[in-house]
C-alpha cells in the first residue's frame, strides 16, 4: 500500500458512514469518507424531513466518540411508550401496551431529527486528524487483489485501501458492482411525516396508534413538539398530501386525539416510499455492507438507525481488533466474522417487522383479536414486558463494545 493511500475507504458519508468513518479513525486507522453530496445540502432543514430513534445502547456508542454531547441538546428522550390497537372515530381498544422507563432506569431512547444527528457527526468528523473526507465524489469502480482493493474515484483519484466498505444506503452502486443480490419487495404504503406543535407538553412519551392502513406514530421532540409518521396506503397518499393545511391539521387531529391539545403543522409534509430488502451477502473480498446497504427495514418499530449502528459497533470491534493483532483486516475470514454476528439479527429484526406491519395494518377481525390479545399479554407480564423494552433499547444479544459504552 502506497504511503498516501487511506486503509479504508467508506462510500456513502450517512449517518452510519459518519460514524463508522469515526469509530475506524478514533481507533487508529486512515480513513477515506467519499459521498456524491456535499454536507451543506444533507445539513439543510430542507433536504430530510425525518426524525430518528436512538436506543440508550446507540447513544452510548456516541457518547464514546465524542458524539452525544453536540446532539444531546437537540434529543428528546423516551419516558413512555403508549401502544394502542384503534379505528378512525372510534374509541380504541381496551387492550394496550405501556412500556415506563422506570422500569428499566433510564429512558429507553432519544428522539433526534436526522439533521442535527448529521451535523453533529460532521463536526466530530471534521476534527479527527485520521479521517480524510472527499465530497462531493464517489467510487467509481474497484478491483479486489491480495495486496489490497483498488478503487477509482469519480472526480479521478486512484487509491489502494485494504477494504472498502459501502455504506450508500437502499440503491447502493457498489454493491450492485459487487453483484450482491437482494431479497426486497415494496409496501403498498407510503410515510407520510410532518411536525406539529401541540399546546401541552408530551413528557417524553411517544405513542404509535395501530390503524387499518398503517401505523400513526407520534414521536416526542424538544419543546413542544412532535414527528408524525402517519402510514398511509399508496393509492391515497398523494391526495392526503394535497390537502389544504386546515383539512390536512383537521386529519392529523382524528388520528392524533386531543390528549396535548389543539396540534398545528410546523413545516412542509413530507412522503417516503416504503420497502423491504435484504442483502444476499454482507462481505466479499475487502468488501463489505454496512447500515441500509445490507438491510432496510419497514419503520414500525422505530429501529432501522439501530439496526445500522450495531453493523457500526460490531464491524469497528472486527476490524480494529484484527488490525491490533497485525491481521490483514480486508480478507474474507476475518470479515467472515462480521457478517456471522450481524446478519441473523439483522434478519430477525427484518422478519419481525414486516410480520408486525402485515398483522396491524389490516382490520379482519381474527387478527384484531389476536394483536389486542397479544398487546395485553405483554402488557401484563412484566418480564416479558421489561425485556421488550430492553430489545429497544438496543441492549440485547451479544453487544459489540462501543453499545456497551466501552471504546472498541
Amino acid at each position: 500500500m502506497a504511503r498516501d493511500d487511506p486503509e479504508v475507504v467508506i462510500a456513502g458519508g450517512g449517518m452510519v458512514g459518519l460514524t463508522l468513518s469515526l469509530a475506524l479513525a478514533q481507533g487508529g486507522l486512515q480513513v477515506l469518507l467519499v459521498d456524491p453530496l456535499p454536507f451543506p445540502k444533507t445539513l439543510a432543514a430542507e433536504f430530510d424531513g425525518r426524525v430518528s430513534a436512538i436506543s440508550y445502547s446507540s447513544a452510548r456508542m456516541l457518547g464514546v466518540l465524542g458524539v452525544w454531547e453536540k446532539l444531546k441538546p437537540d434529543a428528546e428522550p423516551i419516558r413512555d411508550i403508549l401502544v394502542t390497537d384503534a379505528r378512525i372515530g372510534r374509541s380504541p381498544s381496551p387492550f394496550s401496551l405501556h412500556f415506563d422507563h422506570c422500569e428499566i432506569g433510564e429512558p429507553m431512547g432519544y428522539i433526534a431529527e436526522n439533521r442535527h444527528i448529521r451535523a453533529a457527526l460532521v463536526q466530530c468528523a471534521a476534527a479527527a486528524p485520521t479521517l480524510e473526507i472527499a465530497v462531493p465524489d464517489r467510487v467509481a469502480a474497484f478491483q479486489a487483489s491480495p495486496m489490497g482493493i483498488a478503487i477509482e474515484l469519480e472526480r479521478g483519484r486512484s487509491v489502494l485501501p485494504s477494504l472498502l466498505v459501502a455504506a450508500e444506503g437502499r440503491d447502493s452502486t457498489s454493491r450492485e458492482q459487487a453483484d450482491i443480490g437482494v431479497v426486497s419487495w415494496s409496501y403498498p404504503q407510503r410515510a407520510i411525516v410532518a411536525t406539529v406543535e401541540h399546546e401541552r407538553p408530551h413528557n417524553g412519551t411517544a405513542y404509535e396508534h395501530f390503524l387499518p392502513s398503517g401505523p400513526f406514530a407520534i414521536l416526542p421532540m424538544t419543546g413542544n413538539r412532535s414527528s408524525l409518521v402517519w402510514t398511509e396506503r399508496e393509492e391515497i397518499a398523494n391526495s392526503v398530501l394535497n390537502l389544504p393545511q386546515q383539512d390536512f391539521e383537521s386529519e392529523i387531529g382524528r388520528r392524533f386525539g386531543a390528549h396535548l391539545g389543539t396540534t398545528r403543522l410546523s413545516g412542509p409534509r413530507w412522503s417516503y416510499p416504503l420497502s423491504f430488502h435484504l442483502a444476499r451477502e454482507y462481505v466479499r473480498p475487502r468488501f463489505v455492507l454496512v447500515g441500509d446497504t445490507a438491510h432496510g427495514i419497514h419503520p414500525i418499530a422505530g429501529q432501522g438507525l439501530n439496526l445500522g449502528f450495531k453493523d457500526v459497533a460490531a464491524l469497528a470491534e472486527v476490524l480494529l481488533d484484527a488490525a491490533r493483532l497485525g491481521l490483514d483486516f480486508g480478507a474474507l475470514e476475518v470479515l467472515r466474522r462480521y457478517e456471522h454476528w450481524r446478519r441473523f439479527d439483522s434478519f430477525a429484526l427484518a422478519a419481525a417487522t414486516d410480520a408486525l406491519n402485515r398483522l396491524f395494518s389490516n382490520d379482519l377481525v381474527p387478527f384484531r383479536l389476536a394483536r389486542d390479545f397479544g398487546l395485553g399479554v405483554v402488557d401484563t407480564v412484566g418480564p416479558l414486558r421489561r425485556f421488550f423494552m430492553r430489545h429497544a433499547g438496543g441492549a440485547v444479544g451479544t453487544l459489540p463494545k462501543l453499545l456497551r459504552g466501552d471504546a472498541a
